[in-house]
């Protein structure tokens, strides 16, 4: 059984990777989308959305790190999956899932699953350009407005060369509303020939139950419930292995917090990085009844200063 931290964009940055994969429980991570378009991308872009290549494409904690593509040139996407392994992807992960309308409107993510032939085209050219060594994976939804043609698409992803499946059990047009319709994991599962993840709706440790009953699947990926819940995939683990684990309380997440401020002072501007800090702090409100007073005193707070000072970290670490 494998767990997996979801790729989203604008949220898990390399920054925010760092700091889940040190709870531990995570078996693998995927970079936010690099979008591909017409043209081969500079060394630069891909540096930028995973620093961890520099290291060995895995983070601090040793987790290791696969590259995502999202775009619908098959020759184009292929070369630059050829650019990512020269600089050290060890995966090559294609998105057909993001439901963002801008990225659906340039012909990416997935607007693409109306179209089961090119999904199968673009795995075709990918695996085809990528070194054998190096596999070639897909993430995709249920659909675009209907799960009608999922098994179609599931087929033409496997078919075409992707050697595993996450399937966020959602179409486009359900975007993040619950549901999620497990079922659906297990219908792919039947007929496709390779590992199928499931993914979407398991904030808890009851969730996870609940999915692994009704997909029938058990490799996860987690998302916004990682995201909200840091031992999440620890706590999963934990019963997987039958261990005890006794789940994080705010005291023990803070130390996390004032990490995840510190990297993001250092690599962001004064104004971009309380941003951050926020956004995940909004998430954690879920979970951590802290969290909600914390997310109020820094909800209009721009001051780094005093930022740090909110999350009991001194000034001078966090600058």
């Amino acid at each position: 059984m494998q767990i997996a931290l979801a790729p989203m964009e604008g949220l898990v940055d390399n920054i925010l990777r760092d700091v889940l994969t040190q709870v531990g429980g995570i078996d693998w991570c995927v970079t936010e989308f690099i979008r591909v378009c017409d043209r081969l991308l500079p060394a630069a872009t891909f540096d930028k959305l995973a620093p961890e290549l520099r290291q060995g494409a895995q983070t601090a904690a040793g987790v290791p790190l696969r590259v995502q593509l999202l775009g619908s040139d098959p020759v184009c996407l292929a070369e630059n999956a050829v650019l990512a392994c020269e600089l050290g992807a060890p995966v090559i992960d294609l998105n057909f899932g993001c439901p963002a309308k801008t990225v659906n409107k340039s012909r990416g993510g997935a607007v693409l699953l109306k179209e089961p032939e090119l999904l199968h085209a673009i795995l075709r050219e990918v695996r085809r350009a990528v070194p054998a060594h190096i596999p070639v994976t897909a993430k995709m939804r249920l659909g675009f407005d209907s799960p009608d043609g999922a098994l179609d698409c599931a087929l033409a992803l496997a078919e075409g060369g992707a050697e595993q499946l996450v399937v966020h059990a959602r179409t486009k047009v359900d975007g993040y509303k619950p549901p999620a319709h497990w079922e659906w994991v297990a219908k792919v599962q039947d007929v496709v020939k390779v590992p199928v993840y499931a993914n979407g709706e398991v904030w808890t440790l009851e969730d996870w139950r609940r999915c692994r009953e009704v997909s029938g699947v058990e490799d996860i990926m987690l998302g916004r419930g990682l995201v909200s819940r840091p031992d999440l995939a620890r706590q999963i683990a934990a019963e997987r292995d039958g261990v005890d684990f006794v789940p994080m309380d705010w005291h023990s997440l803070l130390p996390l917090i004032r990490d995840f401020w510190g990297q993001a002072r250092a690599q962001m501007t004064p104004r971009q990085a309380p941003g951050r800090l926020k956004q995940w702090v909004a998430m954690l409100t879920r979970t951590y009844p802290e969290a909600v007073a914390l997310f109020t005193e820094l909800r209009r707070e721009t001051d780094c200063d005093r930022v740090a000072q909110l999350i009991g970290m001194p000034v001078s670490e966090a600058a």
